[in-house]
C-alpha cells in the first residue's frame, strides 16, 4: 500500500471518528434532559468511545505489526537473492580476470 493511500486512509477514519464524536455530543446537547441526566449520557458516550478507540488501535497496531512481519521477510529473501546474484557474477568475473592473466602469462611465456 503507498504512502498516500494510508494518509487517505487515516484520515477518513480520523474524519469518521471525529463525525461520530461530533454527532454523539450534538445529540446529547440537544436532547431535553437535565443537567445530571445530560452529564451521565455523555459520560457514558466518552466512555464508549474511549473503549472503541483502545479497541480499534489494538487492531490497528496487529495489523501494522503483521505487515511489518511481512514486509521484513519479504526483504530478507529480495536481500539474500541480490547477494547471491551477486556472488555469482564476481565468482564469474573473477574466472573471467584468472583466464585473462592465464593467457596474458602464456603470451608473455612466448615472446
Amino acid at each position: 500500500m503507498s504512502e498516500k493511500q494510508d494518509s487517505k486512509g487515516g484520515k477518513f477514519v480520523l474524519g469518521a471518528l471525529l463525525g461520530a464524536v461530533a454527532g454523539a455530543v450534538a445529540g446529547i446537547v440537544m436532547a431535553p434532559k437535565s443537567g445530571e441526566e445530560t452529564r451521565k449520557d455523555i459520560k457514558d458516550t466518552s466512555d464508549k468511545l474511549v473503549k472503541e478507540t483502545k479497541q480499534k488501535s489494538r487492531k490497528w497496531f496487529k495489523r501494522g505489526k503483521k505487515e511489518v512481519k511481512k514486509l521484513e521477510a519479504e526483504t530478507r529473501s529480495t536481500v539474500e537473492a541480490k547477494k547471491k546474484a551477486a556472488e555469482k557474477t564476481a565468482k564469474e568475473v573473477a574466472d573471467k580476470v584468472e583466464k585473462q592473466v592465464k593467457e596474458v602469462k602464456k603470451n608473455v611465456k612466448k615472446k
